[in-house]
């Protein structure tokens, strides 16, 4: 029984080579990018990691997972050079490790995208009905959360409906979405700079003292939850085949956008707590809630807009990257080739693009924001793991591949990616380390059941 058969490299390259257009510039990808970034991470977690984990700390919790995911950034743009294609980490992982590996790692990715889409649809069903409080519009208790009986929430209703309508918009067809993503990201840098200029007016210094309330075990705490912030850029890599020069474009769009959006998290997070005390920021749409709390309802206003059209976007990008996913690993054989139909009539995968949205509005409707988000992290940091280590094994076992980048004085800083994924890893909640075990040995079993004897290198 061969579980760590690889795929051949050339196989990657040529699964659907020339069927899709090569249009996006480095350009486009930074911008893909920070839209994809820039959501519920900077909207929402950011009170909740205050709160409840670094308090005003909070900007060293941001330092650390941008850190981590600098070094994870550098091995991303290496293997995205090398091997263009959709897939992402489980694609490299197929040519790297082998096929249980790669099935593992699809899984997780899953998870990952899954998982984000339904906490990015809480953060902005929170927004939306903040939208609605402005003009005296009020949601019933019991459809304006997730499940909780102290509350007295039933179902996030907001949450379910923007999901759905989003898989229905993915279903009709994605035209220029380039073009469309590049405005709503104008709108969100807009409304992030917006917060920041109007904010550090009200800034009072008294309200980051203590600085670190929780200790630095919180801040490692507050870093391993909101690496949920960085899920974008890794979503760059499942657009590489439309990418015009992907061994120079890729790496440029992800380390670009990543440091864009790890300068523009520090900032918020700095003003943030600078001006409420972070005791008071475990609500649903912080950013927002800081202008209320210094009377500037107007800007209040829009900032809520403008989170409401940015966390649209990201959650444009998490599906139809899920779908693209589902799209490769069922090309290989490993789930339903179904899954990997495309409409003639509209060119989308309609039947895993609703079996995707289905699922994610159940979580997203019933599953509260603090277990997703923990989810997204250790799905997001397992899978940078993987493929931080995968640099290491390829250079080893194709030593001769030509590389559009390359990643600097291998294995060290593969091996720091690696610890520090590791390490924010371990300060996760055990609950969150359940789920995720559960999560894999699910995955496994399908694999075991359907994926192994289906698979295409099985067949051969």
């Amino acid at each position: 029984m061969d579980l760590f058969r690889k795929k051949p490299l050339a196989a990657p390259l040529s699964d659907d080579a020339g069927k899709l257009s090569k249009t996006l510039g480095a350009l486009d990808l930074t911008a893909l990018g920070v839209g994809a970034i820039i959501g519920t991470g900077i909207f929402v977690m950011t009170g909740v990691a205050a709160a409840e984990h670094a308090g005003p700390a909070l900007v060293l919790s941001f330092v650390l997972a941008g850190i981590a995911c600098v070094l994870s950034a550098l091995c991303y743009s290496e293997f995205a050079s090398t091997l263009p294609v959709s897939g992402s980490a489980y694609a490299y992982s197929y040519v790297a490790f082998g096929e249980l590996l790669a099935w593992i790692l699809g899984w997780d990715l899953v998870l990952e995208y899954g998982v984000a889409a339904a906490a990015v649809s809480s953060g902005w069903s929170g927004y939306f009905q903040g939208l609605l409080d402005g003009f005296g519009i009020h949601l019933p208790t019991a459809l304006s959360g997730a499940y909780n009986a102290d509350k007295g929430t039933f179902i996030n209703l907001p949450a379910v409906i923007i999901i759905l309508l989003i898989s229905y918009l993915l279903t009709r067809g994605v035209k220029e979405t380039a073009r469309f993503n590049a405005i709503m990201v104008v709108v969100k840098l807009s409304v992030v700079l917006l917060f920041i200029f109007t904010g550090i007016f009200y800034v009072k210094p008294e309200n980051w003292t203590p600085f670190l309330p929780f200790g630095f075990h919180g801040v490692v705490n507050g870093a391993a939850t909101v690496f949920f912030a960085y899920i974008g850029f890794d979503a760059l890599s499942t657009a590489a085949e439309e990418v015009k020069r992907p061994q120079r474009d890729l790496p440029i769009g992800i380390i670009s956008s990543l440091a864009i959006c790890t300068v523009l998290y520090i900032s918020v997070s700095l003003v943030l707590t600078g001006i409420v005390p972070y005791q008071n920021l475990n609500v649903s749409d912080p950013v927002s809630f800081a202008l209320r709390f210094v009377d500037q309802n107007m800007i209040a206003g829009l900032i809520s807009v403008g989170a409401i059209a940015g966390m649209t976007t990201v959650l444009l990008v998490l599906l139809f990257g899920q779908t693209r996913l589902l799209f490769a690993i069922s090309r290989d054989g490993l789930l339903p080739e179904g899954l990997a139909k495309v409409n003639s009539k509209t060119q989308t995968p309609v039947r895993s693009t609703w079996m995707v949205g289905g699922i994610i509005a159940v979580f997203s409707g019933f599953v509260p924001l603090d277990r997703l988000a923990d989810l997204t992290s250790i799905g997001t940091l397992f899978a940078f793991l993987v493929v931080s280590l995968g640099v290491i094994v390829m250079r080893r076992t194709h030593p001769d591949l030509k590389r559009g980048f390359r990643v600097p004085w291998v294995p060290v800083i593969p091996l720091l990616s690696a610890a520090a994924c590791g390490y924010l890893m371990y300060n996760l909640g055990r609950e969150t380390w359940t789920g995720f075990f559960i999560w894999l040995i699910l995955g496994i079993m399908i694999y075991w059941l359907y994926g192994y004897k289906n698979s295409k290198l099985y067949k051969k």
